[in-house]
């Protein structure tokens, strides 16, 4: 009798702690790009952690780019998509800061990013719609403040640095 109301004690310790577990974080991250290698400075998101509804893991990231890169992202807009950066590339960028997610938080910005992709026609503009418009339009939809000075469109890094100084609640530092 001790040994059936010690498991079931156990059992509901589990059961209660359980969805204290789950959350989901949301991760604001640049890269530097070099032009010598092939790779522009970028920004991106990172999704992880577990759903609190489903208990389902979550490992995504998702930004935002022209489908391929020629002269023509120079005149106007052109194709767009949305891409996944490898772990291994994930893990050579600065992660700016970090919020958690609740799981009706979660599923609206899924939903942008779908939106995103899904757009008829030529989306990616370098100056009005970059992956910068893309990340910033995650942010605000989070609640944090957003704005897009025209001399960083095309500086991820100190972007989201300047995102980080008009959000001091983040308790985030600003990336060297």
């Amino acid at each position: 009798m001790l040994r059936l109301f010690s498991r079931l004690l156990l059992l509901l310790a589990f059961v209660w702690s359980g969805p204290a577990f789950a959350e989901v974080r949301l991760h604001f991250h640049s890269f530097n790009g070099s032009v010598m290698w092939g790779r522009y400075p970028h920004t991106f998101i990172v999704l992880e952690g577990t759903l609190e509804e489903t208990g389902r893991v979550v490992n995504e990231n998702y930004g935002f780019s022209a489908r391929s890169v020629t002269p023509a992202i120079l005149s106007g807009p052109v194709e767009h998509m949305i891409l996944a950066e490898s772990e291994k590339n994930v893990r050579k960028t600065n992660r700016h800061f970090s919020i958690t997610l609740s799981d009706a938080q979660y599923i609206k910005v899924i939903k942008l990013v779908r939106s995103w992709q899904e757009a008829p026609g030529r989306f990616y503009d370098l100056e009005n719609r970059n992956c910068i418009h893309f990340v910033g339009e995650i942010a605000r939809l989070v609640g944090l403040r957003v704005d897009y000075p025209q001399d960083m469109l095309r500086r991820p890094k100190k972007w989201l640095n300047h995102i980080t100084a008009m959000n001091p609640e983040l308790g985030a530092r600003v990336i060297d």
